[in-house]
């Protein structure tokens, strides 16, 4: 599966953009909760632009961060599919256009095109193999090949750019945001990567990827 986003795996970029084509965004500011852990799912969404972060909430307040979602995704769709109540929040981390996708909207673009019904069946599996290994990384793998993985799985663009903050990698990672800033100035002596203001760019993904690779 490699270190990819949800979003960047083996789909074509546009091909939830269906979805959105005859129904307007809805336009969320920063901070701006979009759904709640617990409640029920009467719609999932299409992430227009913006980025949304999807996290779980303990009851003594404590979050665990599921996932970053970025201009082109789709997010809360598995609660929406089983029918029960959402395992997650979610909470817009940028000014956001998301669509709410309904049962009538899925099920018309659904006849109008039947492959995409396989590549929603993919999508959730995709989502569920990512979460997975999520789950080993937190049990198994120390600080720096987490962070590592999680860089490598970050949308980036041409240049090598990741726009995130050392907070956001360390309720990803579950690890303090001292251990990352530490680890990243070490990757960043040697030459991995450079960090910025709320970025980092990545400058050689060899030594990342072989770093991840190690214990196989």
């Amino acid at each position: 599966m490699g270190h990819l986003s949800l979003h960047e795996l083996d789909f074509p970029a546009d091909i939830w953009e269906s979805f959105a084509a005859d129904r307007p965004a809805v336009h969320c500011s920063a901070g701006y909760l979009i759904y709640l852990q617990d409640t029920d799912a009467t719609c999932f969404y299409y992430l227009k632009s913006g980025r949304v972060k999807s996290y779980i909430q303990a009851e003594d307040g404590a979050q665990r961060v599921l996932n970053i979602y970025e201009q082109g995704a789709l997010f809360g769709e598995a609660s929406f599919f089983d029918e029960l109540p959402r395992v997650s929040s979610a909470v817009a981390l940028t000014s956001c256009q998301i669509v709410p996708i309904d049962r009538e909207l899925v099920t018309a673009e659904i006849r109008r095109n039947p492959n995409l019904a396989m590549l929603m069946l993919k999508y959730l599996a995709r989502t569920v193999r990512v979460l997975s290994t999520q789950v080993d990384e937190m049990a198994f793998l120390p600080a720096e090949q987490r962070i590592a993985r999680h860089l490598l799985s970050l949308s980036r663009k041409p240049d090598g750019t990741i726009t995130c903050t050392q907070d956001e990698i360390a309720a990803c990672v579950s690890v303090s945001r001292i251990t990352v800033s530490r680890t990243l100035n070490e990757f960043a002596q040697k030459g991995w990567l450079k960090t910025g203001y709320r970025s980092v760019v990545l400058s050689d993904t060899a030594p990342l990827e072989n770093l991840c690779n190690q214990g196989k």
